[in-house]
């Protein structure tokens, strides 16, 4: 058997790219797409056979901000344990954020992250190089320079950049290499030492704010450098009312700009940190219940483009201390795409097709990469999902270095059951965890 040739029979094919949503063959051969609906005789040679009846087969998912922390962090996570996860959770590329120790400010930390990255073997890692030397927001990197050792794009992510002057020549420099500024929208003066949502249950806990107004001011700030520059420029993860309206009017007058949020911010409100526990101290801080249901209204009328995972994974000596020292970051990987089929496609806020749109098509496109379809000749980068195969998180079990996770103890109601990467089987859902709650 060719190791690389497939054939998925029976499943629901879901491309939002193409318009597809309904049962046919998928035919994987020599890392491509080869065919949908490939009669038997026309069939390659040595293709391996997975039925994947009553479960969706859906192009790979891509993440647009995880972060790897190898090399200097590896206690947090390594590009190996990462890439697991990823594929666990269903996604076949992802891009890799700056966070690194050297940081990736120079060609030589992105081509060392791009070289464990292909040791690893696992999901395709493209890194998001600094978009400021040192990070400091002081003076713009070579970004020409990274974008030649293959930055697939532009940030200093998790920092925000407090430096309007550099945000608007960067936008406008790299419009020549038509690659993406990634932004994380935050005054940092207003954000400060904040703990979690800036709201009545903050000031009963005694837990310092992050203020909506930190998000709000960034963004108004970031849509009026794309609109001036024309740059492509990311604005997320968003996590507030006021940035919904913003960037949903910009995008009414045509300004290229899109924007992204995360799973925590879909399903669960500042009430959480009732409970001191630090796993709920991520970032974008869980706001109100008012902010959750904007927020999901505005991924199912498309003024939200994508859903990001929000992985920031720490070592759990370190979400152990205290919750005001405790640093923000959770373990999303494996868990994103269910809790988006529990939280918005279970509640009919999304159909899946839209859902596979946030996750796969519509990152890909805002990243300027390959994936996110299944045309054709396109990569063969496939998510098989189990829609009814409902689980129970239990974070010791994941792939993650890091097991803390805002999702722990929820059950879940779809899963990936196979993740394939170039038309290699990189994952497949052991029998046992399959098919019931675990």
């Amino acid at each position: 058997m060719n190791d690389s040739t497939w054939v998925l029979d029976g499943g629901r094919l879901i491309d939002p790219a193409n318009g597809i949503d309904r049962i046919a063959r998928l035919v994987l051969h020599e890392g491509k797409v080869h065919s949908i609906d490939t009669p038997d005789g026309d069939l390659p040679p040595d293709a391996g056979r997975l039925d994947v009846s009553g479960k969706i087969v859906a192009p790979g998912l891509v993440d647009l901000a995880t972060e790897l922390r190898e090399p200097g962090s590896e206690e947090d996570e390594t590009i190996q344990t990462g890439s697991n996860a990823a594929l666990a959770g269903g996604y076949t590329t992802v891009l890799c954020c700056s966070s690194t120790k050297p940081l990736m400010d120079s060609a030589a930390s992105v081509q060392l992250v791009r070289q464990i990255a292909q040791r690893v073997d696992g999901v395709r890692v493209l890194p998001i190089a600094c978009l400021s030397k040192g990070r400091q927001a002081e003076q713009m990197a070579e970004l020409g320079i990274l974008a030649a050792a293959g930055a697939a794009g532009f940030s200093d992510t998790p920092r925000p950049m407090p430096n309007d002057a550099l945000l608007k020549r960067a936008l406008d420099y790299c419009r020549m290499f038509d690659l993406p500024i990634f932004d994380r929208p935050e005054v940092p003066e207003l954000a400060d030492g904040g703990v979690m949502h800036d709201g009545q249950i903050g000031l009963i806990l005694g837990l310092k704010g992050l203020p909506t107004e930190a998000e709000d001011l960034a963004v108004a700030r970031d849509v009026r450098l794309a609109e001036a520059t024309k740059g492509r420029l990311h604005v997320g993860p968003v996590s507030t009312m006021g940035s919904i309206d913003m960037i949903g009017r910009v995008k009414s007058r045509g300004i290229r700009i899109s924007a992204s949020v995360c799973p925590h911010n879909l399903f669960g409100s500042d009430e959480l940190l009732r409970s001191y526990d630090s796993r709920y101290k991520v970032h974008p801080p869980m706001r109100s219940p008012s902010h959750v249901e904007a927020l999901r209204n505005a991924v199912a009328e498309g003024v939200i483009d994508a859903i990001e995972s929000g992985h920031m994974p720490r070592a759990q000596e370190k979400k152990a201390n205290d919750l005001d020292l405790a640093p923000f970051g959770a373990s999303a990987l494996e868990t994103t795409l269910a809790a988006i089929a529990t939280d918005l496609v279970e509640t009919k806020i999304l159909n899946w097709s839209r859902a596979i749109e946030c996750l796969s098509t519509a990152p890909a496109r805002i990243a300027g990469v390959e994936g996110g379809t299944l045309s054709v000749g396109a990569n063969a980068d496939v998510t098989v999902i189990d829609p009814s195969n409902a689980w129970s998180v239990e974070a010791k079990e994941f792939r993650s270095r890091c097991h803390s996770s805002p999702m722990t103890g929820r059950t879940l109601s779809a899963r990936v059951t196979h993740t394939l990467v170039g038309g290699r089987l990189k994952f497949e859902l052991h029998p046992t965890a399959a098919g019931a709650a675990s």
